[in-house]
């Protein structure tokens, strides 16, 4: 029997204390709520999106310092990522400010680079790239992603789609933030309805730019 209540508001407390507690006694005094608000709605939650989307999987809770001058060991948001390819798929992040959803493509060997590029600069591939771009914007998505500052060299400056290539990954996201069916079952929909939205972008990376 399905269980699924939708995420807690004690998810989105448990990170803003964790902001100001960003410690390992904090952490192991409040690991239970962590695995009871957190850990355990968001596996119900990605397990009843998966035929529609495939498997996901939640990121490790700690932070990688070793390169890193913030030594706070616990990251203050939990992600999850649905993969449909390598670096290609669905994004989920709980967080004291809410809840975002996301999708795109976040990987970029310079193979997975020159496909990228070269699909975006195609007529036909590079023009539905920006019809689909223009969509999710327009219904409200960021598109974001780690971008360059000027056109990458071999392409005219005034490529009529320049800002897109000069993206080294891209995605799209929105924080819809909390509202009152983020800690009901319809959670699930309002994430399926979002993803679907998405999806158009996740197939065309996934088509072009993935291994």
């Amino acid at each position: 029997m399905n269980t699924f209540a939708g995420i807690p508001p004690e998810a989105f407390r448990f990170y803003a204390e964790l902001e100001e507690n960003n410690n390992r006694d904090w952490w192991l005094g409040h690991k239970d709520t962590y695995d009871s608000a957190v850990r355990e709605p968001l596996t119900e939650l990605l397990a009843g999106l998966e035929p529609e989307f495939g498997p996901a999987r939640l990121f490790r809770p700690y932070r990688d310092v070793r390169f890193s001058q913030d030594k706070s060991p616990y990251k203050t948001a939990q992600g999850a990522f649905s993969t449909r390819q390598e670096g290609v798929g669905f994004y989920l992040q709980v967080s004291a400010d809410g809840l975002l959803i996301g999708g795109g493509y976040h990987s970029h060997t310079p193979a997975q680079l020159a496909r990228f590029r070269a699909a975006a600069d195609a007529s036909a591939s590079g023009a539905a790239l920006q019809e689909i771009v223009d969509a999710v914007a327009g219904a409200g998505f960021t598109v974001e992603g780690e971008k360059l500052k000027t056109v990458p060299r071999g392409f005219a400056r005034d490529h009529p789609r320049a800002e897109l290539l000069k993206h080294k990954s891209l995605s799209a996201g929105v924080d819809v933030g909390r509202p009152e069916w983020v800690s009901t079952p319809a959670v699930q929909d309002e994430v399926a309805a979002r993803w679907r939205q998405l999806r158009p972008l996740v197939e065309w990376v996934g088509r072009y730019a993935a291994p």
